[in-house]
């Protein structure tokens, strides 16, 4: 698997770097793939909601930690998941915080050390943090969630997913799910699309629409939005369809603030804080409680992927 990534020289050699240490072709994202460096968080956002990366603090005694891929910048991050933060914490009576990773590399680093409390991310992960960190699944967002990979209505030449191999696609870097399942695809790693690492859904649209990538990996709802009547873009390949993305809590946040947090986020109350949240992923309708099992087996999206096994 090939990731491109407009990265610096010197963030380029580091994650190069590391993908030899790792020796593993599935290292993309814990190498850093996705763009190194953090963005400066407007004073506007408001207190101390966003923790800026560039050190990594414990969290402090009834305090919370929450996190997210780092999908967007520090800015949207704050307007998404900030508002969240604050309604929690006001239905916990502790402090959480936003905490923005700023890079896949510290994303999952951290994640997997368990320094993230509570966390909004894909399916995948939600069900690997369940069997590994003694995290559980809280609330899933409205709906399945469905891959698609898309070209632009015009282009008449690829017409199916085989047409791909060794051609430039917009996507997230892996371990994104949606990434994972479309490189699934392909038995032959060498024969694999070149993953043009993209760090949001619409940039990956208008990567794709302005011809920098032959197609682009998206959620199917999201490309409903960008695209509303299926005059602009194709759908050449659709994905299984997986439970949504949740909401899962650590150990140290007691079973009591799980329950307040749980019903506090399936409230018509929690309308206001997930507005963004919900626009940003294009969600329709209030978050959902998780069946028993729903998530099981899904974590396997991950078994080839490097600091997963």
């Amino acid at each position: 698997m090939i990731v491109i990534s407009r990265m610096s020289t010197a963030a380029i050699s580091a994650a190069f770097t590391l993908c030899v240490a790792a020796g593993h072709a599935d290292a993309a994202d814990p190498a850093g793939q996705q763009r190194a460096g953090f963005n400066q968080v407007d004073a506007a956002l408001g207190p101390a909601l966003l923790d800026q990366p560039t050190t990594v603090d414990r969290a402090e005694p009834g305090q919370y930690v929450f996190s997210a891929p780092p999908r967007e910048s520090a800015r949207a991050a704050g307007e998404i998941y900030g508002p969240i933060a604050e309604y929690l914490s006001k239905v916990t009576g502790k402090q959480i915080v936003f905490r923005y990773s700023g890079n896949w590399i510290n994303y999952q680093s951290e994640m997997r050390k368990g320094e993230y409390d509570l966390i909004f991310d894909g399916p995948h992960l939600n069900a690997w943090r369940a069997a590994h960190l003694q995290h559980h699944i809280l609330v899933k967002a409205p709906g399945d969630i469905t891959f698609v990979v898309a070209v632009r209505r015009g282009n008449d030449k690829l017409r199916d997913l085989g047409q791909l191999m060794g051609r430039a696609i917009c996507g997230m870097s892996p371990p994104n799910l949606g990434t994972l399942t479309v490189l699934g695809q392909f038995d032959n790693p060498l024969r694999q699309p070149l993953i043009v690492s993209t760090r949001s859904w619409d940039g990956i649209y208008q990567e794709m629409q302005a011809g920098r990538c032959a197609a682009a990996i998206l959620p199917e709802r999201n490309l409903a939005k960008y695209d509303p009547q299926g005059t602009a873009a194709r759908i050449i390949f659709k994905a299984r369809a997986y439970p949504g993305q949740a909401f899962s809590a650590g150990p140290r946040i007691s079973p009591e603030d799980q329950a307040k947090i749980a019903r506090a986020m399936i409230s018509p109350d929690a309308r206001g804080a997930t507005a963004h949240l919900r626009d940003a992923y294009a969600l329709n309708g209030d978050f959902l409680p998780v069946g028993k099992n729903e998530y099981a087996g899904v974590a396997s999206m991950l078994k080839d992927s490097w600091g997963y096994q």
